[in-house]
């Protein structure tokens, strides 16, 4: 069975586990809606690069 040799000081473990973190989303603001969104997605109303693609005044009754 593997037992370390030594013990793994804080500094070694810290600095090992140093790369896994939370990174913050990349958000952009919207001159068209003047909300901030998430890049490359449609905002909440329907619009994308400022052209409007999602028609949102369907109340989902077919």
């Amino acid at each position: 069975m593997a037992v370390p040799a030594r013990h793994t000081s804080k500094q070694k473990k810290r600095s090992r586990r140093g790369h896994i973190k939370l990174s913050v989303p990349a958000m952009h603001y919207d001159a068209t809606t003047g909300e901030y969104r998430l890049s490359h997605r449609v905002s909440p109303k329907g619009y994308y690069k400022g052209r409007q693609v999602v028609n949102n005044n369907d109340n989902g009754n077919n």
